[in-house]
């Protein structure tokens, strides 16, 4: 099976393409190269063939001869969406759109698309699926909403798309992100010894190791047509859904002798707990392999071995949102946040070392 990633250069994408590569596809991923400079530890397998381009700018001819396509190649997260809510409307929910309808145009047959938990935003019930209403609570997590409902509208007999809703990722990615939960007490806890909420650690996430949700997707890849053709899965464990002070507890047991720190009532009204059974129905093979204390001692241990300090946790490479406002502020990316002709030609030297 012949695939095209697109954010492959991204913190899923980087730990995906080695990962479906040792599964025997062939792999080629799509980056606009915007984290591209930000490593923090060479990755062990060897780069797949990358092409450098914007997902607005794709047309039918760019995807042919692709059995599948993987999109991942979005503006994440929540922050970056409040701190462009506009670009990020026009790349995450018409980007994505414009992209799965060239892909069907091109006769791509799979349309595989990272969605989130986080459309469910806040919920009072004791269990969310997939059936449940949504209530979004920013940009980023509307988008996700509503290209679930326009790709869905595009699935016939030669287009079948998917719809991973992943709960909220961590472990460790040479294309590390410090500003999702659990990684990022993580980064505290050995910088700082401070493992510091935010919140006051009642709210609700479903969590997920980054490598079980490149399983999700292999899994789906692989599955027949008919199981999963425009499904919406939610992506986790049965037991993965913890309150932030749950994680910060498991946080401390892995890095000992840390102050903990709770925060007030948080303006982020977030709160849901979702119900993973579906995902193991339609695909018995999948089963989580990583605990949230099995991926904090990992990280622990990449930390000890790039010795990672307070400024390389707190560096623009590993925060999207510090990035993004350093390529504006350098003049290297537009207002639409397009790359000015002085951003692609540092880019190109980035990518080529």
């Amino acid at each position: 099976m012949n695939v095209l990633v697109t954010g492959s250069d991204g913190y899923i994408g980087s730990v995906l393409c080695p990962y479906l590569v040792q599964r025997g596809l062939d792999v080629v991923g799509l980056d606009t190269g915007f984290y591209r400079t930000g490593l923090l530890y060479d990755p062990a397998a060897d780069p797949v063939a990358t092409i450098t381009r914007d997902i607005r700018g794709l047309v039918p001819r760019d995807l042919e001869g692709f059995d599948a396509v993987v999109h991942m190649a979005e503006l994440s997260n929540d922050p970056l969406g409040q701190f462009a809510p506009t670009i990020t409307y026009e790349i995450n929910h018409e980007g994505s759109v414009r992209l799965a309808t060239a892909a069907k145009a091109a006769g791509v047959g799979r349309f595989v698309y990272t969605s989130s938990c986080s459309v469910y935003g806040r919920s009072d019930n004791e269990l969310v699926d997939e059936g449940s209403s949504l209530d979004p609570q920013t940009a980023y997590a509307d988008c996700k909403r509503l290209v679930e409902r326009d790709v869905s509208a595009l699935a016939a007999d030669g287009f079948s798309p998917t719809f991973l809703r992943n709960a909220t990722a961590y472990g460790a990615s040479p294309r590390m992100r410090f500003d999702i939960v659990v990684n990022n007490l993580c980064g505290l806890a050995w910088t700082t010894r401070e493992i510091r909420m935010e919140s006051d650690g009642t709210p609700w996430r479903p969590l997920v190791h980054v490598l079980d949700i490149c399983q999700a997707i292999a899994h789906v890849l692989d599955a027949p047509r008919s199981v999963v053709h425009d499904q919406i899965v939610n992506v986790g464990d049965r037991d993965a859904n913890y309150q932030i002070r749950d994680i910060a507890e498991i946080v401390g047991r892995v890095f000992p002798d840390c102050d903990v720190t709770v925060g007030g009532r948080s303006p982020d009204e977030r709160s849901y707990r979702v119900s993973f059974a579906k995902i193991h129905e339609l695909l018995p093979a999948f089963a989580c392999d990583w605990t949230v204390e099995r991926g904090a001692r990992e990280l622990r241990e990449i930390f000890a071995a790039v010795r990672l300090d307070e400024d390389g946790f707190r560096s623009r490479n590993f925060t999207r949102l510090k990035q993004i406002e350093h390529l504006r502020r350098a003049g290297r990316l537009d207002e639409s946040f397009n790359w000015t002709p002085a951003g692609l030609i540092e880019d190109r030297v980035a990518e080529h070392g």
